[in-house]
């Protein structure tokens, strides 16, 4: 099963558990990307006061919460992109094109700094 299946599938079952629930009502595209973000804090929550070495080495309770929270924001994600009539997998593809002419391999390899000096 391609990537492309198994998002058209989850896709269809993230639709079916709105209809089911009525939430659809609720969810424009601005709704949705403020879900994005109060999503994406909530992870961020979780690694604020780690050093670099502990948000490498989570305990499983930690590391199934970043989980729950990677979930919560793919599906607030995907349910945007299927609003708006946008694939995601098209549209990261389309980005890391874009990045990899903007930040040539050849002039970026090893670097942290994103502007050239």
């Amino acid at each position: 099963m391609t990537e492309q299946d198994r998002l058209k599938i989850f896709l269809q079952k993230l639709s079916k558990f709105y209809q089911e629930r009525e939430w659809k009502q609720f969810h424009s595209p601005k709704n949705l990307a403020m879900g994005v973000g109060s999503e994406a804090g909530e992870l961020l929550q979780i690694f604020r006061f780690l050093t670099e070495a502990e948000s490498s080495q989570l305990d499983p309770k930690t590391l199934e919460h970043v989980q729950d929270e990677i979930g919560d924001i793919f599906i607030f994600l995907s349910n945007l992109a299927d609003v708006l009539g946008i694939d995601v997998i098209e549209a990261a593809e389309c980005k890391l094109e874009k990045a990899s002419k903007k930040y040539p391999v050849e002039l970026f390899r090893g670097r942290k700094d994103k502007a050239l000096k």
